[in-house]
């Protein structure tokens, strides 16, 4: 796949930040049925992203547990960062995300996770994103009509649907399915600990976004370089989809033998 760009935002922890909590927008579900559109998906993929980056922090301890609040979401207690300056970064990265994923521009999200001793990359984790052109461009014109947006606060046996409308049976899906196939996938990262090996100095995350050539790329946002792992090793994790986004995730890793001690 021909990558236009990949770029990293770096988050600076000695400026004092004011805290701005992630917002979503949520609309209430009017109606028993609610068909998807573009914005609804794209809320759903960024909200996942959020999740998922604490999920890692935490469990791979990148931030100290007592920086963490408990919380519910997708049927489980997941940790979200109360740390001011990362609430920040990921308010941020999140609201480029969203403006990116609208257009189809995001190929991939990676959380690289660093050693600050040894400067060595030890994790990568990746969700690559995929859309599907004719249910991407049906999306866009519901978006235009002011449809209703799918979103995780709907109720769990809301539909969310992609098609034209013209009674071929484009697929359906509920929101509880998409949420039960995201809670997957976190409870993987929560598990992660069981395989992973310990991570044995402090360490550092980077945010890398895959984007098409045609992205706009804001100028606090630089070019990167991928960060790879030489003799990794690599473990698929669960996949969801919006039926117009799919999400497929990833880990790989540094084997500890291998680490310099």
């Amino acid at each position: 796949m021909l990558v236009g760009h990949i770029i990293s935002y770096s988050i600076v922890h000695s400026i004092l930040v004011l805290s701005i909590l992630l917002q979503r927008s949520i609309m209430s579900a009017t109606d028993t049925k609610t068909v998807i559109t573009l914005k609804g998906s794209v809320a759903i993929v960024s909200e996942f992203f959020f999740t998922a980056i604490n999920s890692i922090l935490y469990q791979r301890g990148i931030y100290t547990p007592e920086t963490f609040r408990r919380e519910s979401k997708y049927g489980l207690t997941v940790l979200t960062t109360t740390d001011d300056g990362l609430l920040q970064y990921l308010n941020n990265i999140m609201k480029q995300m969203e403006t990116w994923l609208s257009h189809g521009n995001v190929q991939r999200l990676v959380v690289v996770v660093s050693g600050v001793d040894s400067g060595e990359t030890l994790e990568r984790w990746q969700f690559n994103v995929s859309v599907d052109d004719d249910k991407k461009k049906n999306a866009d014109v519901k978006d235009e009509n002011d449809a209703p947006v799918a979103n995780s606060n709907a109720a769990p046996d809301t539909e969310i649907r992609s098609g034209s409308g013209s009674g071929n049976g484009g697929k359906t899906k509920s929101v509880k399915e998409v949420h039960n196939e995201i809670q997957a996938i976190i409870r993987q990262v929560t598990a992660s600990v069981t395989f992973l090996p310990l991570l044995n100095e402090p360490c550092s995350f980077d945010l890398l976004v895959y984007t098409n050539k045609e992205a706009v790329v804001p100028k606090k946002w630089e070019d990167s370089d991928p960060q790879y792992i030489m003799n990794s090793q690599e473990v698929k994790l669960r996949s969801f989809t919006t039926s117009v986004h799919k999400v497929e995730s990833m880990v790989t890793y540094k084997e500890a033998d291998e680490w310099e001690l």
